[in-house]
């Protein structure tokens, strides 16, 4: 499949390292919002809405973890950056693993915030795509915040609930059903030896959709990983804990080299 050219705005220090962030399943880049400031401070920050997401196109799926991978390395060179750190959480995550794998120079430094190399059984994947097909993103959207959120913030905070719902809900159909299907499809375990990147895998303790042993894994299995599990936070835990998780990936991305 041919890359697409995603939705993008680029902020912060125009004289700064390149950070790309890269967003959830079912989500726009405004899942980073909570971190925005703190980043732009440091560098030249990077948001794409993944295809299908947002403002990005939405070609006809079936996709795959290269398609995704193939969109962000367009992004680069439409941008002229050869070199990024890069930031991705589940989906956005996957995307990483596989770009730094594949594209290892292209890759500075990576986080990856839950997510997982693996996630089965693939068949509940395909069968959340076909509902969206069937019945559209309105059909899933609760479920899917309640796993975005622990349950005592969403009680807690219901415009936060109502938001998050309304976003799933304007993600197209066919764009979240095809990456359901992206997710159905990958494994990249095997990959995971072959990441040079230095990688700090953030868990969110809480995370129904990629507890912490997911995060685990990547971290033991990379050649340079580092695993941090943030409590109170379930899947977007950066968006939940900004401020145990910022100084943890501006830590990570501007430490001086060994």
């Amino acid at each position: 499949m041919t890359a697409v050219s995603v939705h993008r705005v680029v902020t912060g220090r125009e004289d700064g390292p390149v950070v790309v962030l890269s967003n959830s399943l079912g989500s726009t880049m405004a899942m980073w919002d909570a971190n925005l400031e703190d980043l732009e401070s440091h560098f030249r920050v990077v948001r794409y809405d993944t295809r299908g997401h947002g403002g990005s196109p939405v070609p006809e799926g079936p996709y795959d973890i290269d398609d995704v991978v193939d969109d962000v390395v367009a992004l680069l060179d439409d941008l002229g950056v050869e070199r990024a750190h890069f930031v991705g959480l589940s989906l956005g995550g996957m995307t990483g693993m596989r770009l730094a794998a594949r594209e290892p120079d292209r890759v500075d430094r990576l986080v990856l915030l839950c997510t997982g190399a693996h996630l089965e059984p693939s068949s509940a994947w395909h069968d959340r795509a076909g509902l969206v097909r069937s019945d559209g993103t309105n059909a899933v959207a609760e479920a899917v915040v309640a796993r975005w959120f622990t349950p005592a913030l969403l009680a807690s905070d219901p415009d936060l609930k109502k938001s998050s719902e309304a976003m799933v809900a304007a993600t197209p159909a066919e764009g979240y059903a095809s990456c359901c299907e992206v997710i159905a499809s990958m494994d990249l375990r095997h990959d995971l030896p072959s990441i040079s990147a230095a990688t700090l895998a953030i868990a969110g303790a809480d995370d129904p959709a990629t507890p912490p042993p997911h995060l685990a894994e990547i971290a033991e299995h990379v050649l340079d990983g580092h695993l941090l599990v943030v409590p109170d936070a379930a899947h977007l835990a950066n968006a939940q804990q900004p401020g145990t998780i910022n100084p943890a990936i501006i830590e990570h991305l501007t430490r001086e080299r060994p």
